[in-house]
């Protein structure tokens, strides 16, 4: 079931939103202005890692007005493209974390070439891993 945010305020004129707010304008120049009227916006529902929300239309002819968010289908490889940036994302922190080792002021704390290579080899395994995923049901099973 669709999900309701209410709060919020368009200015309609000629039939066109001219204004969204999300509060109730009672101060200010635009608050004088003709066409002001409540607005909830509408969400649907969204199967997670599935879809996204995209664009919104007005609908005016209701009571309230709404604002109505439309949704999309992933593809697999936008999904694949997310579980890439986020093994590029965990090596990166890794080799970030050993680069600051060698470059603080404590001599204790040296950059560890191992620490790298094993993040490095992990990282690569991923990215042949995500690399070979065909299907929705695939990207779902990665990594679970």
């Amino acid at each position: 079931m669709p999900t309701t945010k209410t709060g919020y305020w368009i200015r309609v004129e000629n039939g066109q939103v001219k204004d969204v707010w999300d509060y109730k304008p009672t101060t200010g120049p635009k608050a004088d202005l003709p066409g002001w009227r409540e607005a909830v916006e509408v969400f649907p529902d969204v199967t997670d890692g599935r879809e996204i929300i995209t664009t919104h239309s007005f609908n005016i002819d209701v009571e309230p007005a709404q604002i109505v968010w439309a949704k999309r289908d992933l593809t697999v490889d936008e999904r694949k493209g997310a579980l890439e940036a986020e093994a590029k994302r965990t090596y990166q922190e890794v080799v970030e974390e050993e680069l600051r080792k060698e470059l603080d002021e404590f001599p204790e704390t040296q950059y560890n070439a191992e620490t790298v290579a094993a993040a490095q080899t992990v990282y690569e395994n991923a990215m042949t891993a995500i690399a070979a995923l065909t299907t929705h049901e695939e990207v779902d099973n990665y990594g679970s």
